[in-house]
């Protein structure tokens, strides 16, 4: 082998390292453009070679250049790796990622179980699939033999390692077979990188070739890094080599350790770390802080050299600070104002760091306050952007056979118009929303929709959006359907669903970067479906969103332009070979940077080093050499949060080994970053608080109402402002969407049922009357009956009410002359203003035998205290009984009340119990009279308000205004004052 020791150089982390080769490069062509064309760059992905062009263009000012031809080594970003020689290759082509992943998913639905040992859903095998696809690019990567598998898993190791064994013989025996002529990606990269290393062994160039920025940790790659190094005019170029550390923490570096990957890379090339030289003659301006990181991560084998450490310069950490926001919200917006100072000052750049997609929203979000959009170079995931979500919720939309949440939320977005004008479009939908999705679900399917809407505008819009989406349908309502069918009728139903009268479907949908990505892999995804046909199971469709949004996940559309040129959001991997002015290495937090070693789902930490795969913790080695690459910008803030999500974080191990040596070297951080966590704090909080006023509205009396129920009389006591809302603007309270029957519809319920039961029965009760009572209570209950949760939870209750009502009522029958249920009655008297109007409807109205009537109201709640009814804060029953005084109930004589009952129809071993509303019924009667004519004339005066809670002891617990009245707002601050 040449000896290659003379041609391997580093650039120290405290150089960009791009920007350090480019100005070597164009030294060495000594301003001759041929020669500098002439050079051949390989760098480690297509990031690294459009980073390598962009520092070429700022080193020459401008000018332009004939540039070195810059490649990629391997698809380490994604991208399947370039010839690198001209000429073709004669290497097979490879698989398309969504053909591999469909028919691995196939080879998972005839081979594996899921859960309990049942068969797996086509999504659940699609998630199997892509962790096989994983493993197939790790072995492949790693170039080892499947066939060792046969070998791996003795009788000592546990019996479901068996059972995995068997599992994998879809990679081993299956996959192989189904392959192919065709390659896997990863293998097809290897045999380009064997054939241009094989090309250059045989027939050296004479030209310059440069492998730059890579660690080798493919070994495909380390070995064309190899035969670069042996080249005539070859040269390797390390990123960050420590040539500082001492041989007994070089001997003991282990795959956690940033350098590992590269004492591994020269161990394969045979080059001794003394040998290889800095590319260039400029020190590393950054020399002192990069050895003190490297003093913090050596490794734990040779700490006690901490004893002896030598000192660092008191400037060691000068533009090294530390920022510890309370939650990652405080951190994004932190974040984003060291990035917007940055632009304050002419030329100067500034990038986030992290490997923590959350936080990089945040950022993103933060910095669209001041208008500046920055360059994310992980991209939008494609499964949230606009056309993405979509796709999803129209799938989800017709597999949930239009029921309402999904309705909304497909007929709503943006996209949605069939074939109408969009603002139109939404106000249509806004209607069909009030008029047949709130409250009870009606009948599923488009047909239901239209049922229960009734209106004709509605049901016309329905019309257009059944036409548009009927193949996609009509294929979802098959029992099993082909997934090219499900794929090519749910594009075809998009397309229409987004169809305006100015704009065809496909032009709304498939715009914009995201559109034209999305457009992209949906033709890959129909090509693929098509390709595996038949061979691919036909699915229920009812799996078909899950699979879809399976197959979706992981891909991404990057922006191409429109972003900020001196804001950067790098991945790890992007900045380490980069460097902006000032760098934010943010989301330092355990389990985000490092991210968890994770478990492998397929072998065990021995299994693995017996088959040869790596480590775990060799990512965490390669995320700690970005880390260090990071740390030596211009100008660092370290960043994280010490709470996510309400948990304590623990700072990463980095952080904790930086600080135990900066303590035992007496250095601090150069700068404080805090201050911009009370800059974020400061950017809403207004100068001063108003003290905001509870509402008192004062309408004149001509608008105030003229007539109440006895309930809303009540709601008048004690919380004015809503008989405000609700009589005076005119507001009513929407019902959920999609509600399955609560405590009120339940209420009612049982009052129809009790109501019927006692209109069929006169006289004594027969012996069968809990039997009639059960059937009329499952004719009422017969349309939500089949709901799990009425079935479960208020159907029993009803049981026991119906045993404890029949008990109860026998024994009461033989003073009841005469029952009336459901009576509705009213009184009206003299006011102010003018005659008030009080109505009512009881639950019941009894005829006594004595000519006195009994007053019975149900309840399937708490009924209120005697003590609230004598106080007048529950005046239902009192005023009751004064409209029954005077005959204001239909069919019942002038009659004095003599008892006034509450019965708790509350279920449960009880069944239900009775409560009397007081003891002196005629008094109660005789205030609640006085105090309805004294309330009436007080809200008469048009300078009495309509007060929320004016009494908050005696204020309702439940109101359909309380956030009309902001009562938080105010009741707070009104507390507050108290205090």
């Amino acid at each position: 082998m040449t000896n290659v020791a003379g041609r391997i150089f580093t650039i120290p982390p405290g150089m960009a390292f791009v920007d350090a080769l480019a100005a070597h490069l164009l030294a060495e062509a000594d301003g001759d453009p041929l020669r500098l064309a002439e050079m051949e760059v390989l760098l480690p992905n297509r990031r690294a070679c459009r980073s390598g062009r962009e520092a070429f263009l700022r080193l020459s000012g401008g000018k332009p250049l004939l540039l070195p031809r810059l490649r990629p080594m391997d698809g380490g970003d994604g991208d399947e790796a370039e010839l690198f020689a001209d000429g073709p290759l004669d290497i097979p082509p490879a698989i398309s990622p969504i053909e591999r992943h469909l028919l691995l998913t196939r080879l998972v639905l005839a081979m594996g179980s899921g859960r309990g040992g049942l068969p797996p859903t086509p999504d659940q095998a699609a998630r199997l699939a892509a962790e096989l696809a994983a493993l197939l690019d790790a072995v492949q990567i790693e170039r080892i033999d499947f066939s060792r598998l046969e070998t791996l898993v003795p009788e000592d190791y546990a019996e479901h390692w068996q059972v995995t064994l068997k599992f994998l013989t879809i990679v081993t025996e299956l996959w192989p077979a189904l392959l192919g002529d065709r390659l896997d990606p990863q293998e097809r990269i290897n045999r380009i990188l064997d054939a241009q290393a094989a090309r250059w062994r045989s027939d050296p160039p004479d030209t310059p070739v440069i492998a730059a920025g890579s660690t080798g940790s493919r070994p495909a790659s380390a070995e064309l890094i190899a035969v670069i190094a042996g080249l005539p005019r070859g040269k390797v170029v390390l990123p960050g080599l420590d040539l500082a550390m001492d041989e007994a923490a070089w001997a003991a570096l282990d795959e956690s350790h940033p350098q590992f990957g590269m004492k591994k890379l020269l161990a394969h090339l045979g080059v001794e770390r003394r040998a290889v030289r800095p590319l260039g003659r400029e020190p590393d301006p950054r020399g002192a802080r990069a050895a003190l990181l490297a003093e913090a991560l050596r490794p734990a084998a040779t700490c006690e050299a901490w004893r002896d450490m030598g000192e660092f310069p008191a400037a060691t950490l000068d533009g090294v600070s530390r920022l510890d926001a309370p939650t990652p919200r405080e951190e994004a917006g932190a974040i984003a104002l060291i990035l917007r100072e940055t632009l304050e000052k002419d030329g100067r750049t500034a990038a986030l760091v992290t490997p923590d997609r959350t936080l990089a929203r945040r950022v993103a979000a933060e910095l669209e306050r001041w208008g500046l959009v920055i360059d994310d170079s992980a991209g939008q995931p494609l499964d949230t952007s606009e056309p993405g979500c979509f796709l999803r919720l129209l799938a989800e939309m017709v597999a949930d056979d239009f029921a309402p949440h999904a309705t909304l939320s497909c007929l709503k977005h943006p996209l949605a118009a069939a074939g109408d004008d969009t603002a139109a479009f939404r106000a249509l939908v806004r209607r069909l929303e009030t008029a047949a999705l709130r409250g009870p679900r009606p009948a599923p399917g488009i047909a239901g929709l239209k049922a229960a809407a009734k209106d004709g505008k509605i049901r016309d819009g329905l019309d257009r959006v059944a036409a548009a989406l009927e193949p996609f349908v009509r294929v979802m309502a098959q029992e099993t359907a082909p997934l090219a069918d499900l794929v090519r009728t749910h594009m075809e139903a998009a397309e229409a669903l987004a169809a305006t009268p100015l704009l065809p479907g496909p032009a709304r949908l498939w715009k914009g970067e995201a559109g034209e990505a999305l457009a992209g892999w949906a033709g890959d995804l129909t090509t693929a479906a098509q390709a595996v046909g038949a061979t691919f199971p036909a699915i229920p469709p009812r799996f078909y969103p899950a699979l879809f949004e399976q197959l979706l996940s992981g891909q991404v559309v990057r922006q191409a332009w429109g972003s900020h040129p001196r804001l950067f959001l790098w991945g790890p991997m992007e900045a380490r070979l980069q460097k902006a002015d000032v760098m934010v290495l943010g989301g330092l937090n355990e389990g985000t940077w490092p991210g968890e070693a994770q478990a492998d789902p397929w072998m065990s930490r021995p299994m693995r080093a017996a088959f040869g795969l790596p480590a775990p913790e060799r990512k965490i080695g390669l995320a700690a050499h970005d880390f260090a690459m990071a740390f030596a910008a211009p100008r660092v803030v370290l960043s994280r949060s010490a709470r996510v999500d309400g948990t304590p974080t623990v700072p990463a191990r980095w952080l904790l080994r930086l600080k135990a040596v900066m303590d035992a070297a007496g250095l601090d951080f150069g700068e404080d970053a805090t201050p911009f966590l009370d800059w974020h704090t400061r950017l809403d909080r207004p100068e001063a608080f108003e003290r905001v006023a509870p509402p008192a509205p004062r309408p004149p009396v001509t608008a105030r109402p003229r007539k109440l129920s006895v309930t809303e009389i009540e709601t008048w006591m004690r919380d004015p402002y809503g008989i405000y809302a609700k009589h005076i603007l005119g507001l009513r309270a929407l019902d959920p969407i999609d509600a399955d029957p609560g405590a009120a519809e339940y209420g009612s319920l049982v009052h129809a049922a009790i109501e019927t039961f006692l209109n069929e029965i006169s006289g004594p009760l027969p012996a069968d009357a809990e039997t009639r009572l059960l059937t009329i209570g499952r004719e009422v209950f017969a349309d939500v009956l089949d709901r799990p949760g009425v079935w479960a939870f208020w159907w029993p209750r009803f049981v026991s009410v119906a045993r404890w009502l029949v008990a109860h009522e026998s024994a009461r029958r033989a003073d009841i002359a005469r029952t009336h249920c459901e009576i509705k009655g009213a009184l009206e008297i003299d006011a102010p203003a003018g005659p008030f109007l009080l109505h009512a409807r009881a639950d019941r109205v009894d005829v006594l035998r004595d000519g006195t009537l009994a007053l019975v109201d149900y309840k399937t709640g708490q009924p209120p205290s005697p003590r609230e009814v004598a106080a007048g804060y529950a005046p239902q029953l009192p005023l009751e009984a004064a409209i029954a005084r005077f005959g204001g109930f239909e069919g019942v004589a002038p009659a004095e009340v003599a008892r006034m009952l509450y019965w708790r129809l509350k279920g449960g071993a009880d069944g239900g119990e009775e409560k009397s509303a007081g003891d002196n019924p005629r008094q109660l009667t005789d205030q609640a009279i006085e105090g309805l004519k004294a309330l009436v004339a007080t809200f008469d005066d048009e300078r009495t308000p309509y007060g929320a809670r004016p009494h908050p002891d005696r204020a309702p617990k439940y109101s359909d205004y309380q956030h009309l009245a902001r009562i938080r707002e105010w009741s707070t601050a009104a507390e507050d004052a108290e205090e």
